[in-house]
C-alpha cells in the first residue's frame, strides 16, 4: 500500500475501528471479570462471616466458641492475611475478640455512608497489619440487650490481584492474536475490493503502451459505469482525432492550389520588382503553411493513445537508405539499438526525427557516423529512450549550435535542404515531451541527442 493511496485509507480507517473496539472490548472484560472474582472472593468471606453471626448469636456462647466456629486453618497462622473480628461497639470500653492471625493488631473499619447501609453487608479494600491489602467484608449485629457487635472478616486481596492478573495476561495474549488476524482479514478485504480498480489500472496502462484499446472485462456495478465512461472517452478521442486529420488534409488541398497559381504568375514576370516580391512572400507563405500544416498533424497524432513502435527497425532501416543515398562518400554507417527498444509514439514520427538527425550527420560526415539506442529511467522515473547520432564532421561551436537549431537558419548554404530539419526535430521532440541537445561527439564532430518517451 502506497502513502496517499484509498487502499491505505481504507486499511489505516478499518485498522483505527478495529484497534479501539478490541482496546474497548479488552477493558471491558477485565472489568466484568474483576466484578466477578470480587463477588465470589465476597461470597467465600460472607460464609465466615455468617458462621460468626451464628456463633455470636447462639446464647451461651463460651469464650472460645468464636474460634472454633471458624474452622480455617489461615486463621491460626499469624499475619496470614486472613482475619476476621468482632468488635462489641455499644460499651463504654468496647471488646474486641480476633482471630489468632491478627496476633496484636486489628482490622480497620469501613466508612458507613449511611444508616440503612449500617444494617447491611459491606465490602471495601483495607490496609491490614503490615499493610497488607485486604479484602473485608463487615456486618453490624444488633442483639438487643446483649449489645451491638461488628463483625468482620478479612482475606488476602493478592489472591484477587493474582487471578485477575492471569486473566487479564490471557486476554491480552488472544485479543492481540484476535487483532492481528483482524488485521490482517482487513488488509486482504481492502486488497480483494479494490482489485477492480487495480484491474482498471492495468488496462488503462496497457492502453497507453499499445497493448490493448479498450476495457475488457466484467467489473463490479460500482465501477462498470466509470469503465464505460473511459470507453466511450476513448472512442470520441480516436473520432476527434479522425476528423482533425481530415481537416488538416481539407486545408491543405484548399490552400495549395491557389498558392501555386500566385507563385506561377509571379514567375511569368521575372523582371516585375512587384512580382519577385509577390513570389518571396508566397514562398514564405507556403513555408509557414506547411510548418502549422505539419504541427497540426503531428498533434493530432500524438492524441493518439496506446500508439508503439519499434525503434531498432526504424533506425535500421534509415542507416540502409542513408548509406544508399550517400553511397558517393563511402560513408560507414554503425547502429547499435537493443531489440526491445520502444517509442511510445507513432512510426512516421519517430522516422521523421530520426532521419532529419541521420541525414544531417551524413552531409557534415567525412567518414563515419554512429547511431545507438539507449533505454533509460529519468530521476522522476520515466522511461526513456536516448538516441544518439555522432559523425566525425567539422562540428559546432556552441553558439552556432543555438542557431542551427532555429526555424530556417542555416551555416552553409552549399549543403542541400530548407534548414527546417532539426527545427521541426525540436517541435515534434517537444510534442511528445522530449528534448534535442547538441553537443560535441567523440568521432570529432556534432553529436545530437534525441530523448524520447519509451513504452
Amino acid at each position: 500500500m502506497r502513502a496517499n493511496s484509498l487502499a491505505l485509507r481504507l486499511f489505516l480507517w478499518a485498522a483505527g475501528w478495529t484497534l479501539a473496539i478490541v482496546l474497548v472490548t479488552g477493558i471491558v472484560l477485565s472489568s466484568l471479570y474483576r466484578d466477578a472474582v470480587e463477588r465470589a472472593f465476597d461470597g467465600r468471606l460472607q460464609v465466615y462471616l455468617r458462621t460468626l453471626v451464628a456463633d455470636l448469636a447462639a446464647p451461651e456462647i463460651p469464650d472460645d466458641k468464636l474460634a472454633q466456629g471458624v474452622s480455617e486453618p489461615l486463621f491460626e497462622l499469624p499475619l496470614s492475611g486472613w482475619y476476621w473480628q468482632v468488635t462489641q461497639i455499644d460499651s463504654a470500653k468496647p471488646e474486641i475478640r480476633a482471630s489468632r492471625s491478627l496476633w496484636d493488631g486489628g482490622l480497620p473499619r469501613l466508612p458507613v455512608p449511611t444508616a440503612a447501609a449500617a444494617l447491611s453487608v459491606r465490602s471495601g479494600y483495607v490496609n491490614g497489619p503490615e499493610d497488607q491489602k485486604l479484602r473485608l467484608v463487615e456486618r453490624n449485629v444488633d442483639l438487643g440487650e446483649e449489645g451491638s457487635y461488628l463483625v468482620a472478616v478479612a482475606g488476602d486481596a493478592a489472591e484477587i490481584e493474582d487471578d485477575i492478573r492471569s486473566f487479564d495476561r490471557a486476554l491480552f495474549i488472544t485479543f492481540c492474536a484476535l487483532a492481528l488476524v483482524l488485521l490482517l482479514t482487513t488488509a486482504f478485504q481492502v486488497q480483494f475490493g479494490l482489485a477492480p480498480l487495480k484491474r482498471i489500472s492495468q488496462q488503462l496502462a496497457a492502453i497507453r503502451s499499445g497493448q490493448a484499446e479498450r476495457l475488457e472485462g466484467n467489473f463490479p456495478v460500482e465501477i462498470a459505469p466509470l469503465a464505460r465512461e473511459a470507453n466511450a472517452l476513448l472512442d470520441a478521442n480516436r473520432e476527434i482525432v479522425e476528423r482533425a486529420r481530415t481537416h488538416v488534409g481539407n486545408l491543405a488541398h484548399a490552400l495549395k492550389t491557389p498558392l501555386s497559381v500566385v507563385m506561377n504568375e509571379a514567375a511569368t514576370r521575372a523582371d516585375d520588382p512587384f512580382a519577385q516580391k509577390v513570389r518571396e512572400q508566397a514562398d514564405v507563405m507556403r513555408d509557414q503553411i506547411a510548418r502549422h500544416l505539419e504541427r497540426a498533424r503531428m498533434a493530432a497524432r500524438l492524441t493518439v493513445v496506446g500508439t508503439v513502435t519499434e525503434v531498432a527497425p526504424v533506425v535500421l532501416s534509415i542507416s540502409r537508405s542513408m548509406e544508399k543515398i550517400n553511397r558517393h562518400k563511402n560513408l560507414r554507417l554503425k547502429v547499435d539499438a537493443p531489440e526491445d527498444a520502444q517509442f511510445r509514439g507513432e512510426r512516421q514520427d519517430l522516422e521523421e526525427m530520426v532521419g532529419n538527425l541521420v541525414d544531417n550527420a551524413c552531409k557534415w560526415a567525412q567518414a563515419r557516423v554512429s547511431i545507438e539506442v539507449l533505454k533509460e529511467r529519468t530521476d522522476d522515473e520515466r522511461q526513456v529512450i536516448r538516441v544518439i547520432v555522432d559523425d566525425d564532421g567539422p562540428g559546432l561551436t556552441p553558439a552556432e549550435r543555438e542557431q542551427v537549431a532555429r526555424r530556417g537558419r542555416r551555416l552553409d548554404e552549399t549543403k542541400p535542404g530548407s534548414g527546417l530539419g532539426l527545427s521541426i526535430v525540436v517541435e515534434l521532440a517537444g510534442l511528445y515531451g522530449g528534448s534535442l541537445t547538441l553537443g560535441t561527439a567523440p568521432l570529432g564532430g556534432l553529436r545530437a541527442e534525441l530523448v524520447l518517451p519509451a513504452a
